[in-house]
């Protein structure tokens, strides 16, 4: 086990004590509730746009909006939006997203209750530059940062403003870069160094972000920035802001964020959350206010976990998939290094039997009820002594009916279990049995649940059972193993949310560019509004397409730009031959796949 903790324990839910931080009439941290928030796509110089869509966001309930400020000029039409919005009688927390301009900064501060800084890039310029920095070098760069820092954290102590200290993982300065590399810790450290700065100034009223648009990553870096706040003692408890940035769209983007901020809700991290969709930014609320819903209402008592756990069996600073035997089940390879399986009843499979062939990457693969699987409560010893007592490795399930969270219940069966027998992951010990009025409530605990194990290198294969309608379970588990990255089975797009800083139509041209590119399995395509995360978000991704100037789009491979300044209205066919170019291009199937 690592020896930094994050979390007191890993099976009973006890959410993470902080201070409060307060952002004009709304506190984060302490004994608030867990906040929802937003970012306007409206250009911050159209003040009556941006007073709109803000009136539009609260009457969906968000709590705290926050509004990009490009430059100093931008930033000084904060006080007309702030001025009309309260003219309209509404009082909203308001933030200004900086990048880049700490000049920008200081006249926000003037005018909106919170300042979010990115540590990557408010002093530091990101060249991509290799460099090795000596540590007086190291020391003269922080140097840099107090200069250009202590006047903004004077201004909000002196007007009672709060502050984010915002990493993003695409942001990360060279500085940085090279001497921790693009990793976790360097997010952390990044974060850190600018929080050091402010305690100097005895301004303490500031919360945390960790964003990336990897889950994988995003959860490291939060869990080890936890850790590391709790290892400098008690007076580093600041409120943690949630976020995965660059969700994307749609079913995507809405598993890929519940991965990412509902693995950290259950463990009890997580004060206030922004959902990233590229999408209108009031679709993002519904799917914030599902996942804080079960905390702020307070958890059923039946959930309160497990009593005298083992160890977790995993580092939770880094992923490695649990070691297990492979076994066939039904003809299809289980465990191991292999692909991870999609289980189903009996049910669902015989009401798709008949079609099974056009399903196209949807399809179902074991039968659970054929697939001999040992389901046990993983707190039975004599059970557990059963199976690990067996000469030939077993698959394992966690038995529904119990009254354990989902979880809390693996984890404690990975902890006890040996890990020669592979283990079938599920969403819930409920099954569905009839069809869910509302069922985005369903997909987010199904990509709670599962891409939080899966995330922690838990599990072999995956039974939704959430879910009644069979074409729709089926998807969920695939969609599911894409957006953990554990079964690349279709195009991974890393789109971001879109904002005033944007230089393009974002949720018009991710669909193009979706139609276009929809069918090149295993490829990953970065859709980016501005240069702000661009390269750095692009670093995983094959090809990206970023806004370089008003209706002019930029090419990537990986993070390396090769084309430049192409007219918006020729760029995702200039895209299609840049695939092309590096030999990742095969031509659509002739007819269109059933997905269910």
């Amino acid at each position: 086990m690592h020896p930094l903790q994050y979390c007191p324990d890993l099976y009973h839910y006890q959410r993470r004590e902080t201070r409060e931080v307060r952002v004009g009439k709304v506190g984060i941290g302490g004994g608030n509730p867990i906040r929802v928030q937003s970012m306007l796509t409206s250009d911050t110089r159209d003040t009556e746009a941006c007073i709109q869509q803000t009136l539009d966001l609260v009457a969906v309930g968000c709590e705290i909006v926050r509004i990009t400020a490009q430059t100093r000029p931008i930033a000084e039409n904060l006080q007309n939006i702030k001025a009309g919005l309260l003219a309209a009688g509404c009082d909203v927390p308001l933030v200004a997203d900086i990048h880049f301009k700490p000049d920008a900064a200081m006249e926000a501060a003037k005018w909106v209750e919170k300042v979010r800084v990115n540590p990557g890039n408010f002093v530091d310029k990101k060249k991509f530059a290799i460099r090795e920095y000596t540590d007086d070098q190291y020391a003269e760069e922080l140097g840099r940062i107090e200069e250009e820092f202590i006047p903004l954290v004077e201004l909000c102590k002196s007007k009672d403003r709060a502050m984010r200290i915002g990493t993003n993982h695409g942001s990360l300065s060279d500085r940085i870069m090279n001497r921790y590399g693009d990793t976790p810790l360097g997010m952390v450290e990044s974060a850190l160094e600018f929080a050091r700065v402010a305690r100097q100034q005895d301004y303490h009223n500031f919360v945390f972000s960790m964003k990336a648009s990897n889950p994988k990553v995003m959860i490291e870096a939060y869990r080890l920035l936890v850790a590391r706040l709790n290892d400098l003692g008690g007076d580093w408890n600041y409120p943690i802001h949630l976020g995965v940035t660059e969700a994307g769209d749609g079913e995507d983007g809405r598993i890929k964020s519940a991965i990412g901020i509902g693995s950290l809700l259950a463990d009890g991290i997580g004060d206030t959350v922004r959902v990233s969709l590229t999408e209108d930014a009031v679709y993002e609320i519904p799917v914030a206010q599902t996942l804080v819903q079960p905390y702020n209402e307070g958890l059923p008592a039946q959930f309160e976990g497990v009593s005298n756990p083992s160890p977790v069996s995993y580092d939770p600073f880094e992923f490695e998939r649990r070691q297990s035997s492979v076994l066939k089940v039904n003809g299809v390879s289980v465990g191991g290094h292999e692909t991870m399986a999609v289980f189903t009843s009996r049910r669902k499979w015989d009401a798709v039997a008949h079609k099974i062939d056009k399903l196209g990457d949807y399809k179902p693969e074991v039968v659970v009820e054929d697939s001999e699987v040992v389901a046990l409560d993983p707190r039975d010893d004599a059970a557990i002594t059963y199976v690990n007592s067996s000469t030939s490795p077993c698959l394992v399930t966690v038995k529904d009916g119990i009254n354990l969270p989902v979880i809390a219940a693996f984890r404690l069966l990975s902890s006890r279990l040996e890990s020669r027998h592979p283990i079938l992951l599920k969403d819930t010990f409920t099954p569905a049995t009839e069809p869910k009025v509302d069922f985005v409530p369903t997909l987010l605990a199904a990509a709670t649940n599962i891409g939080s194990l899966l995330c922690d290198g838990i599990g072999d294969a995956i039974l939704v059972q959430g879910e009644e309608a069979p074409g729709q379970s089926f998807r969920i588990s695939y969609n599911i193993l894409q957006a953990a990255g554990t079964r690349i089975f279709k195009t991974d797009y890393v789109a971001c949310p879109s904002c005033g800083r944007t230089l393009f139509n974002l949720q018009t041209t991710t669909q193009k560019i979706r139609a276009a590119t929809g069918h090149l399995k295993g490829v990953r395509i970065a859709v980016m509004g501005c240069i702000v995360n661009g390269p750095g978000e692009m670093a995983d991704a094959d090809f990206g397409y970023v806004g370089g100037a008003p209706d002019k789009i930029n090419l990537y491979v990986g993070k390396t730009a090769v084309k430049f300044n192409i007219p918006e209205g020729e760029a995702v066919e200039r895209l299609i031959d840049l695939i092309k170019e590096h030999n990742r291009w095969v031509d659509a199937p002739t007819a269109p796949v059933e997905a269910a």
